[in-house]
């Protein structure tokens, strides 16, 4: 772990500062965390751990005069240090905290409602990251024609919460082979996802072809398009962009301006966001740690969602590099823990 070489009372100066910053928005003196008396040890001896640390790469001091402040690396430690000390989400871990349950209607509003929670509780930036239909586990399946090629999947859980897509097949469908389509996954893959019919089709199409010869190939097809480019069907639900507008004191309008155009266009955050979609619990990304240049002055609180055995998608938190990560990091895994729940519920 980072911060290994420092002694104790090194990282319990450093934690102090880092916390001290976070609250005061200014550079620290020595002084102040003499007055906090968290350690034992002479004005003299505060300086020189500082002074210390500042060589290591963890403060900086902005003016000769001033006080210090810690530089991403100083504030990975303490992110760091809050980690360890952050428990796995458990039933008793969400008590009093936001609500998020389904209710019947389309799954985007259990989605956006994520995002408002976020936004709100945090004073920042909140966003989900939805599943792609392909991954969701279905009550009931119907396909509806739009036109010869493009055929609208609508999705419906068990307990009534809907999704839908479109989608842009090779194949040409008339409603009635759609609807043939829709009744055999329906009446043999309830409670399945589509990758997985996709899969066990392909695998299992000499033993199939027989009874729906006429039909198979353009079902596969239909199934092919329907999980294809998985990371491009997920889309982003984004609130409170008001509130990073409030705090433009830590961005440059430039910047401000190359992040919301970046939320509109949204592609290139989807992927980004596709790539960690893989991590176990929350993590936490500080300003040059993050591989998007709009958004190299903040930091991403993220954390996954899903069924027990598979991540569908990802909630977080955009914000300056400043802001409260002890009060952040837990909001972020509840409001992805009462996701999951209300998606598990949903099967």
């Amino acid at each position: 772990m980072m911060g290994h070489l420092l002694k104790e009372k090194e990282k319990i100066v450093l934690h102090s500062l880092v916390e001290s910053y976070l609250q005061l928005g200014r550079p620290i003196s020595s002084g102040h965390i003499v007055s906090l008396k968290v350690i034992k040890a002479s004005p003299a001896t505060i300086r020189n751990i500082m002074a210390k640390l500042e060589r290591l790469g963890y403060l900086y001091q902005p003016h000769t005069s001033a006080g210090r402040i810690p530089t991403d690396k100083g504030l990975r430690f303490y992110v760091n240090c809050l980690l360890e000390k952050c428990q796995p989400a458990k039933d008793s871990f969400l008590r009093g905290g936001p609500e998020i349950w389904p209710t019947e209607g389309h799954l985007d509003s259990l989605f956006f409602q994520a995002s408002r929670v976020l936004a709100e509780h945090s004073h920042n930036l909140g966003f989900v990251l939805s599943p792609p239909l392909s991954k969701l586990i279905f009550h009931h399946l119907r396909f509806l024609l739009i036109s010869e090629n493009r055929v609208l999947i609508i999705l419906t859980t068990a307990n009534n919460l809907v999704f839908t897509d479109i989608v842009q097949t090779e194949e040409k469908f008339t409603q009635s082979e759609l609807d043939r389509a829709a009744f055999y996954i329906n009446q043999n893959f309830r409670f399945r996802n589509l990758v997985f019919v996709r899969d066990y089709l392909l695998r299992e199409l000499p033993r199939v072809r027989w009874k729906y010869e006429d039909l198979l190939s353009k079902m596969l097809d239909l199934l092919k398009a329907s999980t294809s480019r998985i990371e491009e069907k997920s889309r982003i639900f984004i609130q409170g962009a008001a509130n990073l507008l409030e705090k433009s004191q830590f961005f440059s309008l430039e910047k401000l301006r190359s992040l919301f155009q970046d939320f509109e266009e949204k592609a290139r955050l989807v992927r980004f966001l596709s790539e960690l979609i893989n991590l176990d619990r929350v993590k936490v990304l500080i300003g040059s740690e993050v591989d998007l240049l709009d958004i190299s002055d903040c930091s991403l609180v993220v954390s996954n969602y899903g069924y027990e055995n598979q991540v569908l998608g990802t909630v977080g938190i955009i914000g300056p590099k400043r802001i409260p990560y002890g009060e952040i990091i837990p909001l972020v895994e509840k409001v992805a823990y009462r996701l999951s729940l209300a998606l598990r519920q949903s099967h």
